[in-house]
C-alpha cells in the first residue's frame, strides 16, 4: 500500500510518497500555494499526479495536512495564511477530481500523529506536541488516539490568553501565548532587550534594533555570544506559561517540542523542561513531565498526513 502526504501552507504546498510504518520518502514535490479554493485543489491534484508518475505505481489514499482550521467533514472553514479559501470543502472537491479517499486535518495536528507513532512519542499513550514557529502549533494524543475534539478544531492552543490586557497579537486578541512564545515572540524579546542594552552584539549582527529576527539570536548562540544563553532563558518562561496550562488540563505523559525553533537546540529544549517544572503546582508530588525534541523535522505534517490517510484503506 501506498500513500501521500500533504503539508500545505501559506506558501508552499508539499508532497511525499510513503509506504505505512515508514518515514522515508519514495518521492517528493513541492509547489506553490495559491489563495484561491479551487487553485488549491489543482494544486493539490497536479503535485498528486506527478508524485504518482515519479514512483510509477498507483497511490490508495490521500491526507492533506493545512494550516487551517479543517472541520470533521473535510471543509476548510478559515485559513490565516490562505486568505482566498474560507467555509470550502476542500476534501469532496479533492476527492471528487482524483477518486481516491481523502482525508483532512490541521497541519500540527497530522505532525502530531506522525510524532507519536513513528518519532519522539513512540510508547506513550498520552502526548502533547508543541511546535514553535513563526506562530505555535499543538496537538494532542489521548489514551493512545488523536484528539480532534467534537468538531475537529482541537489543538489551537497558541491562542489561549496568558494576558488578558497584553499586546494585541495579529489575530487581534490581546495577549495570546503565541505572542510570546513564537518565533516572533523571540524576535519581540530580542529587539526588547538589545533597546535595553542588554545584548549589544543582536545590534551589530542586524545592523539596527528593528532588523532583529529570531534567526539572529540563534546565529550569536551557536558562536557562544554571552547574554543570549539568558535570553532564550527568559522567552523559555513564556513558553513554560502555556505549556503548564497543558499539563493541567490533559495530564500528557510528555511533551514534544517540535517546529523551527528546535534549532536552538538543548539550551532552549532544558530551559523550557525545567521551568516548566517550577510553574506546575504540587510538582513535588507528581510526575515531572519531560520535555522532548521531535524527531521528524519539517517532514512531520506531510508523514502525519500520509500516515492518517493509510488509516482510511487500512
Amino acid at each position: 500500500m501506498l500513500t501521500i502526504g500533504f503539508d500545505v501552507g501559506g506558501t508552499n504546498v508539499r508532497g511525499v510518497v510513503l509506504r505505512p510504518g515508514s518515514t522515508e520518502p519514495l518521492a517528493i514535490r513541492r509547489a506553490r500555494t495559491r489563495p484561491d479554493g479551487d487553485v488549491l485543489v489543482e494544486t493539490i491534484v497536479d503535485v498528486t499526479n506527478g508524485l504518482i508518475d515519479d514512483i510509477g505505481e498507483p497511490v490508495d489514499a490521500v491526507g492533506l495536512g493545512m494550516a487551517a482550521l479543517m472541520d470533521s467533514e473535510g471543509t476548510l472553514r478559515y485559513a490565516p495564511n490562505i486568505p482566498g479559501v474560507v467555509n470550502y470543502p476542500l476534501v469532496p472537491k479533492v476527492v471528487e477530481r482524483l477518486g481516491l479517499p481523502v482525508v483532512a486535518e490541521n497541519d500540527a495536528t497530522a505532525a502530531t500523529w506522525a510524532e507519536a507513532k513513528y518519532g519522539a512519542g513512540i510508547g506513550h499513550d498520552h502526548m502533547a506536541f508543541v511546535a514553535l514557529g513563526t506562530g505555535i502549533g499543538t496537538g494532542f494524543v489521548l489514551d493512545g488516539k488523536l484528539h480532534r475534539g467534537a468538531h475537529g478544531y482541537a489543538g489551537e492552543a497558541g491562542h489561549i490568553t496568558i494576558q488578558r490586557d497584553g499586546p494585541q497579537h495579529i489575530t487581534g486578541a490581546s495577549g495570546p501565548w503565541e505572542y510570546f512564545a513564537s518565533g516572533n515572540g523571540l524576535g519581540i524579546l530580542a529587539r526588547r532587550w538589545a533597546a535595553e542594552g542588554r545584548v549589544d552584539a543582536l545590534v551589530e549582527r542586524a545592523g539596527s534594533v528593528a532588523a532583529i529576527r529570531g534567526e539572529h539570536v540563534n546565529e550569536l548562540l551557536n558562536e557562544g555570544e554571552p547574554g543570549i544563553e539568558a535570553l532564550i532563558a527568559r522567552f523559555a518562561r513564556d513558553v513554560a506559561v502555556g505549556m503548564a496550562d497543558l499539563v493541567y488540563v490533559l495530564d500528557p505523559e510528555i511533551i514534544v517540542l517540535g517546529g523551527g525553533l528546535v534549532d536552538l537546540g538543548e539550551c532552549l529544549r532544558k530551559n523550557i523542561e525545567d521551568s516548566l517544572a517550577e510553574r506546575i503546582l504540587g510538582a513535588a508530588y507528581r510526575p515531572r513531565v519531560p520535555v522532548v525534541t521531535a524527531k521528524l523535522g519539517s517532514y512531520a505534517g506531510a508523514i502525519g498526513s500520509a500516515a492518517l490517510a493509510a488509516e482510511l484503506v487500512s
